[in-house]
């Protein structure tokens, strides 16, 4: 089956940077989307950064664009999630998440998620 495997958050300071990464297995990696998510207590799932199957498109959160980068490397089924300039407001579980072949927005689109990875920003 499907599974994501996130790694990388932590504890961080104000400013500083962070890289995430998504392990995925079970599916033709190099046929589908992948996204970023994040969810802070008491709201909503947020889309963060998405990156097309081939990795020749990607789209950002109005928040986060110009300090994080989303990338991927279908021959190790691996994606990343570069954030730098880190502000407390980024604090919240990030999860990985699959999409077959068309990527968007929205988190119900999205087949399959990992379980997340915490990463809190000090200020």
């Amino acid at each position: 089956q499907v599974q994501l495997v996130e790694s990388g958050g932590g504890l961080v300071q104000a400013g500083g940077s962070l890289r995430l990464s998504c392990a995925a297995s079970g599916l033709p990696f190099s046929r589908y989307a992948m996204g970023w998510f994040r969810q802070a207590p008491g709201k909503e799932r947020e889309f963060v950064a998405g990156i097309s199957a081939t990795g020749r498109t990607t789209y950002y959160g109005d928040p986060v664009l110009g300090r994080f980068t989303i990338s991927r490397d279908n021959a190790k089924n691996m994606v990343y999630l570069q954030m730098n300039s880190l502000k407390p407001e980024d604090t919240a579980v990030y999860y990985c998440a699959a999409r077959f072949w068309a990527l968007t927005q929205d988190p119900a689109d999205f087949s399959s998620w990992g379980q997340g990875t915490q990463v809190t920003v000090s200020s």
